[in-house]
C-alpha cells in the first residue's frame, strides 16, 4: 500500500515493505537517489539521499527485548520486522468493519461485516435534532456489533499487539467496549488510514501492519 502526499512543497509517498525485502528495497532507492547515508534516530532508521531527498524507515513493532541482528542498522530493522509476533487488527468505519489476527503478514483469523451509520447532515431544527439522534443509535450499535465480533475473533488466538485502523474515534470507541477490556490493555502499534475494510482491504493492512512503514521525502523542486 503506498500513499501520496499533494499539494506544494516536496512530494512525500509512504510504502509497507516486508522485512525480508527492505535490503533490496534500500538499494534500490540508493541506485535511484544517487546514493545515501544512514543516520539512526529516535523514530526510525532514516536514510539521507545523495540528491537531497531521504527515506525514513519505521519498524513495525518495538524490539521488546528481542532485537533484530544484522552486521548493519538496516539489516537489523529488517530482521527485527521478519519476526513472526502475531497482532489483532481491528479496522472500522461506518459502513463496516474487518477484524483478524496476523503473523508474518498472513491472516491467521478474521471476520469482516457491513453496518451503516449515516454521513452529517446540514439541516436544522427538530429534523437535524432527530437525525443527530438516529445517527448517534447507528454508531452506538455498530461499536457494539464491532466489539462482539472483535471478541470472538480474538478468542482464537493469543497475540501481542493491537493494530487500530479506519475511524480513528470509532475504533477508540470499540476498543473502550467492556468485551474488549482486557485486549484494551495490550501495546498498540500504528495506525492503519484504510478505506472501507473489505476481506481484501483486511488482507493487505496485514501484510502492511507486519512490514516496515518507509516515508520517502522526495527533494524539492
Amino acid at each position: 500500500m503506498t500513499a501520496h502526499a499533494r499539494g506544494p512543497g516536496p512530494s512525500v509517498r509512504t510504502a509497507f515493505v516486508p522485512g525480508s525485502r527492505l535490503p533490496g528495497w534500500v538499494a534500490r532507492f540508493g541506485a535511484a537517489h544517487g546514493g545515501f547515508t544512514v543516520r539512526d534516530e529516535d523514530d526510525g532508521v532514516r536514510l539521507l539521499a545523495g540528491d537531497g531527498g531521504n527515506a525514513l524507515l519505521q519498524a513495525p513493532w518495538p524490539p521488546d527485548g528481542r532485537p533484530g541482528r544484522g552486521a548493519d542498522v538496516v539489516n537489523r530493522l529488517a530482521s527485527l520486522a521478519a519476526q513472526p509476533r502475531r497482532l489483532g487488527l481491528l479496522l472500522v468505519r461506518r459502513g463496516g468493519y474487518g477484524i483478524g489476527i496476523a503473523s508474518e503478514g498472513v491472516l491467521l483469523a478474521s471476520k469482516t461485516g457491513s453496518r451503516y451509520v449515516q454521513s452529517r447532515s446540514a439541516a436544522g431544527g427538530q429534523s437535524q435534532q432527530r437525525f443527530a439522534r438516529r445517527r448517534s443509535n447507528q454508531a452506538d450499535a455498530l461499536v457494539e456489533a464491532v466489539a462482539q465480533q472483535a471478541a470472538e475473533v480474538f478468542r482464537s488466538a493469543a497475540f501481542e499487539y493491537v493494530v487500530p485502523g479506519g475511524d480513528r474515534a470509532l475504533a477508540e470507541l470499540v476498543l473502550q467496549d467492556p468485551a474488549l477490556r482486557d485486549y484494551a490493555q495490550l501495546p498498540r502499534l500504528a495506525y492503519l488510514d484504510v478505506v472501507e475494510p473489505k476481506a481484501a482491504v483486511l488482507r493487505k493492512a496485514a501484510a502492511d501492519a507486519c512490514s516496515v512503514r518507509v516515508t520517502v521525502t522526495d527533494a524539492a523542486a
